[in-house]
């Protein structure tokens, strides 16, 4: 039987309601637009530490401008929800090494596959295992990721490696598929609001040239 990843959600923030304190979270992000429906979703029940860690995006200019744009926007989003005195709880930002060298050591052989395939999997299980790494270090109560808002991730992939990896670190992980209840939705309409820059390619070098493909463009990238 196929996993419901978001009703399994809904029953961890039900029990943890009844609790007398609101449980951690490290949120792996891959971009401010990504995590704008997260946050606005989940900041009502965790105290959120967002960490961004993703060595694939390509190039360095485009990586330094999602890192501003994820800080712009939780600086933004925690001042209105303050203004509107919403109830929500303080979230935390951490910017993981910009070690791309270990993304394209992960991606050796694989450069060729289509996205979506076993190269994305092994790019999810790279980023997942470092915020495992730093929910375990920080001693957090859950460890998640955005990724799975996108309609162009495998949520049940997702799952799984967070799943893989929870037990290893001894650190639980948050089933979670973003999309769903009109969570992708919400995410473009906050991108609106707030205007934020929203990119038209994954990230990854790979990711850029199958957009440039498609967009009838015959510059290749240099790594």
């Amino acid at each position: 039987m196929k996993r419901n990843y978001q009703k399994e959600l809904e029953k961890c923030i039900e029990e943890q309601s009844g609790k007398q304190y609101a449980p951690t979270l490290l949120l792996h992000s891959c971009c401010a637009p990504c995590s704008s429906y997260v946050l606005e979703y989940l900041s009502k029940y965790f105290r959120i530490t967002v960490l961004y860690y993703n060595p694939n995006i390509y190039p360095e200019e485009e990586y330094r401008k999602r890192v501003e744009e994820q800080q712009s926007f939780i600086r933004r989003f925690q001042q209105h929800a303050g203004e509107a005195l919403e109830k929500r709880y303080p979230i935390a930002f951490l910017e993981g090494k910009y070690d791309k060298e270990t993304f394209y050591q992960m991606a050796r052989g694989m450069e060729h596959l289509p996205e979506g395939g076993e190269r994305c999997f092994r790019c999810y299980e790279l980023r997942l295992k470092e915020a495992a790494r730093y929910a375990k270090e920080l001693e957090m109560d859950y460890f998640t990721t955005t990724l799975s808002i996108s309609p162009l991730k495998n949520a049940e992939k997702l799952n799984e490696t967070g799943e893989m990896l929870a037990k290893a670190c001894n650190v639980k992980y948050l089933n979670s598929d973003f999309k769903k209840k009109n969570g992708y939705q919400r995410s473009v309409e906050l991108s609106r609001e707030y205007g934020m820059y929203r990119q038209d390619y994954c990230g990854c070098v790979f990711s850029k040239e199958e957009r440039m493909k498609k967009a009838g463009l015959s510059q290749s990238c240099i790594i």
